[in-house]
């Protein structure tokens, strides 16, 4: 992998060993500040709310500020936000902050994975993307602990955990990524910064951002109602630390499976209907599950359902793009998370207390069965891309990049 692929991998693991705070932003609304459940879920979707606009502004800042500076204000005022949740005295002032969070939340995301997809050759891209996830798994695995310890003595300095490594993060890649060009970053080869960029009307596009909305609302919910799960259970809510650190473990033992080659010669949309299918199976498990040995299990199938997911989607999405563009496609199909962050909270929270932690999983367990079936039956025609994710010939340069055809 070429250079700058490794030092935002290794950044991004530094920004991860702290990213452990907003799962426990529900339960700080809740417990500190003595709101409802109900009150703590809306605070919570004003906060993805922002991150729409977030992430529209980090592909468009990536083009006019440069993509090493939108990266290090995205981190920036992260760390600026996270301080000021810490120190909030009053219900109002966490609701500000969290949008303020919002708002830069996002700004990091599409200009350092168009970095990554341009990088690498398209055959290389679901490796790199791979190598991302599992770079986050690992550093996952000490985050879900030092929640689980820190949690336990006082959900506030989470939040000034993860603010410290969102600066160690941005300082790390502002000395070490290439500089920014004048006037934004550098054109592409074969790119010309003229011809104008319209990724929505792209229906390949659109079918990626559906599915990929409705995978991120599932993750998303994984992440906002397990904790309060746990308590509904008579489980110790900040064991949801020790899931999500199972999880990363899961993920990173998965990943030498995928260079097997029956599963790496699987076409996109036949990997990505093996993920959602294992999803399915761990999220039903989480329906019946009453200790925190059968959540562990319903971890496990879930967490390799995202192995198969997560490593596919970005490279699709990437490949889709024109050359040298792969920044506003990436932020436009990113909008999928802040819909899902915004929409989680509510769907979680009201799922949970009008029928039950059953019927919460239970309901997103069949929204992973709709993606696995919708795959092969509606995405595949549309993406036009059925290849294996092994290495491919290159294309010959004079004669353009082969792009599928397919109505736009």
């Amino acid at each position: 992998m070429p250079r700058v692929v490794w030092l935002l991998v290794i950044a991004r693991a530094i920004n991860k060993l702290g990213a452990f705070s907003l799962p426990f932003l529900t339960v700080l609304i809740s417990s500190d500040f003595d709101a409802s459940v109900t009150t703590a879920g809306l605070l919570s979707a004003a906060f993805g709310l922002a991150t729409i606009p977030s992430r529209l502004a980090g592909g468009r800042l990536a083009g006019i500020l440069g993509r090493r500076r939108t990266i290090v204000l995205g981190l920036t005022g992260c760390a600026v936000a996270q301080v000021a949740i810490a120190a909030a005295g009053s219900l109002l002032q966490v609701a500000i902050f969290a949008v303020v969070l919002g708002l830069a939340f996002e700004l990091y995301e599409p200009p350092s994975q168009a970095m990554i997809a341009d990088a690498v050759g398209p055959a290389d891209r679901v490796r790199a993307f791979s190598l991302l996830n599992a770079a986050l798994a690992v550093a996952g695995t000490g985050a879900g602990l030092i929640a689980a310890a820190v949690g336990r003595w006082d959900l506030r300095w989470l939040f000034v955990v993860d603010a410290l490594t969102c600066l160690a993060c941005a300082v790390a890649l502002r000395l070490a990524l290439p500089a920014d060009h004048p006037g934004g970053r550098p054109a592409a080869a074969g790119e010309d910064l003229g011809v104008p960029v319209h990724p929505w009307r792209d229906r390949a596009l659109w079918a990626m951002f559906g599915c990929g909305t409705v995978f991120a609302l599932v993750a998303m919910q994984v992440v906002m109602g397990l904790p309060l799960t746990l308590a509904r259970r008579d489980l110790e809510p900040a064991d949801a630390g020790l899931l999500f650190t199972a999880s990363a473990v899961i993920v990173v033992a998965a990943q030498p499976a995928l260079r097997l080659r029956k599963i790496a010669a699987l076409s996109d949309t036949a990997a990505l209907a093996l993920g959602y299918a294992l999803m399915t199976l761990g999220l039903a498990g989480y329906a019946l599950a009453s200790s925190l040995t059968a959540f562990l299990i319903g971890t496990g199938l879930w967490s390799l359902g995202e192995v198969f997911v997560l490593g596919r989607v970005f490279g699709v999405v990437a490949a889709l793009a024109p050359p040298g563009r792969s920044d506003r496609y990436l932020a436009a199909y990113g909008i999928s998370w802040g819909i899902a962050t915004t929409a989680a909270p509510i769907t979680a929270t009201q799922l949970l207390d009008r029928f039950g932690p059953t019927a919460l999983w239970a309901c997103t367990a069949a929204l992973c069965l709709v993606l696995a079936a919708a795959q092969p039956l509606l995405v595949a025609p549309l993406i036009g891309r059925e290849r294996p994710a092994g290495p491919v010939p290159e294309a010959d340069p004079a004669a353009g990049r082969p792009k599928p055809a397919r109505a736009d």
